[in-house]
């Protein structure tokens, strides 16, 4: 395949990623326009964020599984044409059920077409470029964060929530487009069993995989559900402030979600402890330093860095443990981060209603990520991607 060929194909991924990404975060800004609107509670609204996470993290590996025989091509333009009339469901909604029935339609195929695209450009790459092309397609992610979710809600603001439902609808459409003219044919069938699937995904070493995946999230979403509140009642910022500091952890994330995409060809169990050991010296930093606004101000930032770094790390890692039949381990994996942000968010809740302060949070952020560290050394023996190569991991 020629190299521009392969570079659109991976910014067509990507593309819809970034709309992906920013139907799940920009909802969360036009909550209190949604409420007025449908005659419900923010609270309520509420739900269409709870709602759809769980979708992904617990429909995601059912609709893979189901899917495991449609080609890759014909199943990726499916997926994002299912998530595209999701978000023009819930653009024309007249009830709140319709619309988190609309929700829960676009996060049916959340997970699958992470793994299936994530599939898909890794086969469009050299073995040793495997992690950057992961992080090529995961970039859309932290583009979402950094641009998608604010400019869709300041999209709901200026004209209503339904426009950005409407806009995101359109983003995927022409997403859908461009993954049909760029994405290649596979020359294969471009599938693979369900039995062969269902077997790679319980191997000691995805399991390994998953685990660290969701300690890793907890460790990063136990203090950063509440980095708000550590923003304005520890480091003094102004709540105004907190959205600027927001994006600095999402432009730290980008820079670290390609960081980690080389650091993993290089060093593929080496980049994880590494950033894993990282993100528990940033964490024991932050916690010390919170008080400066300066020092936090940074923190956020090479947060952003180490946690994203992980994302195409964590991902290779799936890949290599999936004995050839990677796109099932993909997608559990997928829902593995959105387990462990729930669950990081959840204990962080939990320890802050029993009294405990922030610097609690950042504390047990540091053991979640000493815990997965300690998880990686695991004595297991992984398959690489397609089976060519046995690794034993100390």
């Amino acid at each position: 395949m020629r190299s521009q060929q392969r570079y659109w194909s991976l910014m067509a991924l990507m593309a819809c990623v970034f709309a992906i990404g920013t139907a799940e975060y920009a909802v969360i800004g036009v909550l209190p326009d949604i409420a007025i609107d449908l005659r419900v509670s923010v609270g309520t609204t509420g739900l269409l964020v709870t709602g759809y996470a769980m979708t992904v993290a617990l429909a995601g590996p059912v609709v893979t599984a189901l899917t495991t025989r449609v080609p890759r091509k014909a199943l990726l333009i499916g997926l994002i044409g299912v998530f595209t009339a999701g978000n023009a469901l819930a653009a024309v909604a007249g009830s709140f059920g319709v619309l988190m029935i609309a929700r829960v339609l676009a996060a049916l195929v959340h997970s699958t077409f992470f793994a299936v695209g994530l599939v898909q450009a890794v086969s469009l790459v050299a073995e040793d470029r495997r992690s950057w092309a992961i992080a090529v397609v995961s970039a859309g992610l932290n583009l979402a964060t950094v641009f998608g979710a604010p400019l869709g809600t300041f999209i709901g603001h200026e004209f209503g929530w339904r426009v950005t439902f409407w806009s995101i609808a359109a983003l995927s459409l022409v997403a859908t487009g461009l993954v049909a003219v760029t994405v290649p044919t596979p020359s294969a069938a471009g599938t693979s069993s369900l039995r062969a699937e269902i077997k790679s995904l319980g191997s000691r070493a995805v399991f390994v995989v998953v685990a660290v995946t969701v300690l890793t999230q907890i460790a990063l979403f136990t203090p950063y559900t509440y980095i708000a509140t550590i923003l304005t009642d520890v480091s003094g910022f102004p709540a105004e402030a907190v959205a600027w500091l927001l994006m600095a952890f999402g432009v730290g994330g980008l820079v670290g979600n390609f960081a980690g995409g080389r650091l993993a060809d290089l060093a593929p169990w080496g980049s994880v402890r590494g950033l894993l050991v990282g993100m528990a010296v940033v964490l024991a930093a932050f916690g010390l330093a919170a008080e400066s606004r300066i020092a936090a101000a940074v923190g956020v930032f090479v947060l952003g860095v180490v946690s994203c770094a992980l994302i195409p790390a964590l991902q290779s890692r799936a890949f290599a443990a999936s004995a050839g039949a990677p796109t099932l381990t993909v997608a559990v994996n997928t829902s593995a981060f959105n387990l462990g942000n729930a669950g990081g968010a959840w204990i962080g809740g939990r320890v802050l209603d029993g009294g405990g302060t922030p610097h609690w949070l950042v504390g047990i952020g540091i053991a979640a990520a000493l815990i997965a560290l300690s998880t990686t050394a695991v004595r297991r023996t992984a398959v690489e991607v397609e089976g060519r190569t046995d690794v034993t991991v100390l």
